[in-house]
């Protein structure tokens, strides 16, 4: 919400103004190499598929569907052609719709637009209030009602947190339906395994109808590989049932340099694409023309302790480079957001994840997981980062959207009523353009000192606190249909009815 301060320094609310459901980039691309750098990582890609291979193990239909495409099959290892997965890749759509149970929150992936989604796989939560606690499905149900409300996350992912007191059996459905419940933005479905995954698929058949789901994109899966070069069947699995049913495969080889990729930087960006252009092949041998999200983390990692860390310059230059590489390949792209090692919603939280989302912002990603609400190398999901994270988002909408170059944002007629060494802080053309010249990032504090302390000395953390305290108290659930509600509650009943609960 835009706001303008008076004469005493108090806030007043201004007219809202209205989000749009993803972002159109007008702006140009980072190019980190040139053409000839990246031929060496795309043959390098190229001779890692053909001459080491790939494992697809403990999934016999991945294999005889590789051995049908005239793939190298020996025992698990699978070998493709110089050539056969990019081919592969081609009917892959460079631009899909993903769309939400509210059509106006439809968002499109690929080409020029970009969607940012909140944090994913987090066991745990932090809140300034409660500190760090495993998830609950009260904690995930408030976050997926926050990423609903906050106008820069454009789509609620899938594990916004674990919810730990919930049976891991039967807690995908009850993730699944919380975010169509809650929500009306799009969503991811489960992946773990199979009989999940077709859960998911199940209900979002339910809740967008089979016909209207034959021909659309309403549910995605993200899934990573087993790094180093294994595919697993997770991974094949997922892509089979997603793929199969037409609707859209996020694959993304997580990487640490050193640990499951070699530790110098192109040596890991080739091995990424290999793997993910490897598993882009197959969903087109599943089902050409499905849409696929081609997916890239790569982290560098302390070689004295074995941690991961965030936003340093080699995982910043390998989004730039796997940016390069997906637009010549012609898919859309997957990057990290906003990634940190830090506990806390500090310092270090802020500088990490703004090199971190940046540099995915810059590359031209055109899905960001993780855009909001990662802490602890994605062991928590913090409350207030989220808030934060989700401000800065809506920094980098404007900022994608680039600069007006039309009469108005040219501003000649601004010249009209100031003379030289005059003003323009009362001109026709600041008061016409007083709503929307600048990005109001409210979880940032531009009063006095004075001001500030007469409000409560409060830091970052301390009003972002207050505002997802505030917000909750403010939700109102988006609509939803009676008749599928019902029928999603009949579904999971049905499947946990005699389902013993498994703890892991």
């Amino acid at each position: 919400m835009a706001r303008r301060t008076n004469r005493r320094g108090e806030r007043k609310q201004r007219a809202v103004v209205t989000a749009p459901a993803y972002v159109t980039r007008k702006i140009g691309y980072v190019d980190f190499l040139r053409e000839e750098q990246l031929v060496l990582i795309e043959e390098q890609a190229d001779w890692i598929m053909q001459e080491i291979g790939l494992e697809f193990r403990d999934d016999p239909v991945a294999l005889d569907i590789w051995r049908d495409a005239e793939a190298d099959v020996q025992g698990t290892r699978v070998r493709l052609p110089r050539g056969m997965a990019r081919e592969l890749c081609k009917t892959v759509p460079s631009e899909f719709t993903q769309h939400a149970r509210n059509p106006a929150k439809s968002v499109k992936i690929g080409n020029d637009h970009t969607v940012f989604t909140a944090v994913y796989g987090s066991p745990f939560v932090r809140c300034l209030e409660k500190g760090r606690r495993y998830g609950s499905m009260e904690d995930f149900e408030k976050l997926v009602k926050l990423a609903c409300m906050l106008p820069s996350i454009h789509h609620t992912g899938h594990v916004i947190c674990e919810p730990c007191d919930i049976p891991v059996n039967k807690r995908h459905m009850d993730m699944v339906y919380a975010h169509m419940k809650w929500s009306d933005k799009p969503f991811l479905g489960a992946i773990t395994e199979k009989s999940r995954a077709e859960d998911s698929v199940a209900m979002a058949r339910i809740l967008f109808g089979e016909k209207f789901m034959a021909d659309n994109c309403v549910i995605m899966g993200n899934v990573n590989t087993n790094s180093p070069l294994l595919i697993d069947r997770v991974v094949t699995e997922a892509i089979r049932t997603y793929s199969a049913a037409g609707q859209g495969m996020i694959v993304a080889p997580f990487i640490l340099g050193g640990a499951m990729g070699p530790v110098t930087t192109a040596a890991s960006i080739a091995q990424a694409f290999a793997e993910a252009m490897a598993c882009c092949a197959f969903s087109q041998l599943v089902k050409p023309g499905s849409p696929f999200i081609l997916g890239n983390f790569l982290s560098s990692m302390s070689l004295k302790t074995g941690a991961p860390t965030f936003g340093m310059p080699e995982p910043v230059a390998s989004n730039y480079i796997i940016g390069q590489l997906a637009r010549r390949l012609g898919v859309p792209l997957r990057c990290g957001g906003s990634l940190t090692a830090s506990k806390l919603a500090d310092a270090q939280a802020a500088s990490e994840s703004a090199d971190s989302m940046h540099s995915t912002a810059m590359a031209g990603a055109n899905f960001v997981l993780h855009a909001a609400g990662w802490l602890e190398g994605g062991l928590a999901t913090g409350f207030e980062k989220l808030i934060i994270d989700a401000d800065r988002l809506g920094g980098y909408q404007k900022l994608l959207g680039g600069v007006d170059l039309d009469e108005n944002g040219l501003g000649k007629n601004a010249y009209d009523d100031v003379e030289p060494a005059g003003h323009f802080l009362g001109s026709a053309h600041t008061m016409a353009n007083y709503e929307t010249a600048y990005y109001d990032a409210v979880m940032s504090d531009s009063n006095s000192f004075e001001q500030w302390t007469e409000d409560g000395e409060k830091d970052t953390e301390r009003r972002a606190f207050e505002k997802w305290q505030q917000m909750l108290v403010e939700y109102q659930a988006p609509e939803l249909d009676q008749a599928r509600d019902e029928e999603l509650q009949a579904f999971i009943a049905k499947k946990k009815e005699g389902m013993k609960d498994a703890w892991y």
